[in-house]
This record gives structure tokens, sequence and C-alpha cells, in this order.
């Protein structure tokens, strides 16, 4: 009796470029976010945390630069892949990522795309114009990128107008300049973050964060996570606290709180806080974070709109769904992900929100609403609307060394760009964010 061969060796790096593939499907097809799709795709493998990390950043590259891409693509492709492709303009494209702006070696690329390619039913028949268009890509390298207007083809013509239409052109091209580069990691400490300066090659923001530059180690790797020394947090997103004041002793009502970041960052400056969310795995990563930390807050799983909670806090923290136009530097994908029309959406449930978070402030107390968005419509028209119409409260203008210079506006609340400095550090995300009193 024989014995039979063993099958052959999978190539190093398939199954990840396979994974990407389904994960890059996922993004597109059912809208998920880059670190939702990745969680999805690789939860029944057994991957350690580095090829988890690889197929994010091929991702993450891919929407980053995806205006580019698909003008490079265009030049090699008579016409579009045909809809019974299968998976093939995604292999391509995450290819041709990975050629022009992740260095790595043609013939990896192109023979793991080929691959793939093959191990589809549907895209095994276009493996050949794959290899072929992969090869032609190789051979010409960056000099395609050249005379590209990347920073216009990069960001979708909803949003482009929408910016250059709010922000002026000028503006809306330093924003979308701000999303071409990685961004750095920041880091709130839940106690004096001056030693791990040093400790962790990073640099002092002005709001007592430290900024790591990418390229980073893989966070749970970095020093001081084990133990629960810090979390992560943009640095505009801390802001809408400072608005608060000195918090320490007092009650504060933190709304649509996970994962947790101002939660954390309320109870390490020593306020009593009740964290509410809707979302029971949002709030189970919520728990997690407070957990490592060992900082303490209530928790309540429900939706503020149905929620049986009684009484007034101190202050109350909104940091209401929206759209995420802020967070395209750390979300990529985002653009490509969302349409104009979900904005209105966005708009009916934060008015919702502020309506229902408004009883829960005692009088005399602080209503905190911010967003993480660059759309006016769910911030500084919402915080217009609100003033207008609930005659209880009078915005509280916002001041202090921790805003960004150009931050504070007129009226009194902080508007921040991505493209704007802090400290001796440049970026953020884009936030809007208003105090608002209730009379006594």
């Amino acid at each position: 009796m024989g014995v039979s061969a063993a099958p052959p060796a999978e190539p190093q790096g398939l199954q990840v470029r396979r994974l990407a593939c389904d994960a890059l499907q996922a993004c597109l097809t059912r809208h998920l976010t880059v670190e939702d799709a990745v969680q999805d795709v690789t939860r029944p493998h057994t991957l350690d945390e580095r090829d988890r990390a690889l197929i994010s950043s091929m991702l993450l590259t891919l929407f980053r630069h995806r205006g580019e891409i698909d003008a490079v693509l265009g030049r090699f492709l008579d016409k579009p892949l045909p809809r019974k492709s299968g998976p093939a303009r995604e292999i391509l494209t995450l290819a041709a990522a990975q050629l022009l702006f992740l260095e790595v070696p043609p013939h990896a690329a192109i023979d793991l795309a080929v691959r793939t390619a093959k191990m589809d039913h549907n895209a095994r028949h276009f493996a050949g114009l794959i290899n072929a268009v992969l090869r032609k890509l190789a051979a010409t390298g960056p000099e395609q990128l050249r005379g590209l207007d990347a920073v216009r083809l990069n960001t979708p013509d909803w949003l482009w107008a929408r910016w250059a239409r709010n922000y002026g052109t000028e503006t809306a091209r330093r924003i979308a300049t701000s999303h071409a580069s990685r961004p750095g990691l920041d880091l709130s400490f839940r106690d004096d973050p001056a030693p791990w300066v040093e400790r962790l090659g990073g640099v002092s923001l002005p709001n007592g964060q430290i900024r790591l530059p990418a390229g980073h180690a893989p966070v749970p790797e970095l020093p001081g996570f084990r133990e629960g020394a810090w979390w992560i947090q943009d640095a505009a997103a801390t802001l809408p606290v400072h608005l608060l004041g000195d918090v320490r002793g007092r009650r504060l009502l933190d709304l649509c709180a996970a994962p947790g970041g101002k939660a954390m960052q309320l109870a390490a400056l020593g306020a009593e806080v009740t964290a509410v969310d809707v979302s029971e795995t949002r709030v189970a990563r919520l728990s997690r974070n407070l957990a490592r930390t060992g900082l303490g807050a209530g928790i309540r799983t429900e939706d503020i709109l149905k929620s049986t909670l009684s009484g007034q806090w101190d202050a109350v923290l909104l940091d209401a769904p929206c759209s995420a136009t802020g967070t395209i530097r750390r979300h990529p994908e985002l653009p490509w992900l969302r349409q104009e029309s979900q904005i209105a959406e966005m708009v009916s449930l934060q008015r919702s929100l502020l309506q229902r978070a408004a009883d829960w402030v005692r009088p005399g107390g602080l209503l905190v609403y911010c967003s993480c968005s660059l759309e006016p419509e769910e911030g500084e028209w919402q915080a217009r609307w609100f003033l207008e119409s609930d005659p209880r409260f009078a915005a509280a203008p916002a001041s202090g060394d921790v805003l960004p210079a150009g931050s504070v506006r007129p009226e009194g609340w902080v508007r921040t760009l991505p493209c704007m400095d802090y400290g001796a550090a440049s970026g953020m995300d884009g936030f809007f964010a208003v105090a608002l009193r209730r009379m006594a």
C-alpha cells in the first residue's frame, strides 16, 4: 500500500493575503470598519498579533490611497472587471497597495495575488489578467504616481465639496493632506505621565498626554499597557472633559460612553462616573478597559432614549453618534463606506439625545455636547439649534491652555481640525465640543 504524498505547504503569507481580501470585501459589502472586519474574518483562525496588524496595515494603506490606486489601475484596465469576477478587484487593489506604498518585493506581491485569485471559483479566470497588470505596475512603480493630485483623488467628491464649502478650498486641502499620513498614537495616563515620556519614546502634549510616533510596537507590547498605566485616546477626544473644569468629587453622567476613554479620563480626575452605552459589545470593551487601568465607574447598558435612569447630575457629557468624518486620519476607510445622506439621519438622532441628556443636568450644572465630525450640521448647527430650543441653557465659553491655538470660536465653543498643530506635535482628530450651563 503506497503512502500518500503530503499536500504542498502553503506559501508563507498566503493566508494573510487571503484573509486581507476577505476583510476588504467585508468593508465594502457590509460597511464594516477595518478594525471590525479584521476581527470578524480572523476570529476563526489562529493568527498572532503581528499577522493581524499586517492585515490591518494593508487595508488602511489601501483606503488611505484608494483614489491614487484606482487612477493607476485604470491605466492598465480597458474596462472594469465584471461583477462575476469574484474578489478579483480586491486582490488587484491590495497587491497594488503593496507595490506602490508598502514596499513589498514585486515577486512576493504578484505571486501571492495570483495564488489567491486561483483559489476562488470566479477570480481564478482573471488570474492571468491580475498577473499581467501587476507586472506592468511593478515595472514602472512610483512613476505611475507622478503628476497625480493625490490629495484630491483620495477624497471622495461628496466630502471634498462639503469641506470646500464649509472651510474654504485651502483649508479643505490642508484637511485632506493631513489624512495622507499614518497618525501617531496618543496616550492618556492614570497617574503622572512624566516618568513615561522617555520610557515610551514619545513627546508630551499640552493636555498631559504622550504621543508616540507612527510605527510604534504593537500596543499590547508597549511598556505600561499590561499594568494599565494608560489608554489610547486621541488628543482632540480629551478636550470635552477639560470643558467641565474641576470634576473631583462631582457626579458625572457619561453618555454614549464606550469604549470608555472619557469615562477613564473623568475617573482618573476623581469624578464619580456613571457610564451609559447601548452596545453590549462596546460596553464589554469599556469594562475591560476599566479593569485593566484599575479605574472605577458605574456602567449601564441601555438605550438612552428609552432609559429608566432617574435623578440629576452635576454634569452630563454626551459624545454623540455621528458621521465620524473627523477621525479619517485613523480610519481612512470611512469616506468610502459612508454616504452624505447619513448625516441627516445622525442629526435627527443627536437632537433627540441632546433633549434627553438636558433633563439629567441639575440646575447650575453643565452639559457638554461633542462629536468627532467635521460637518457643521453635527456640531455648530446643533449647538445653535439647542440654545434656541431650550431656554434653560446658555453657552459656557471655553478657555484654557490645553485647547489648541485657533480652536476656540467666537461663540465660545471648540472646533479642532485634523491639520491643527498641538504643542510640538502635528495633527489631531476633527472634533466639535460645546459646554452648556443650565440656569440655576
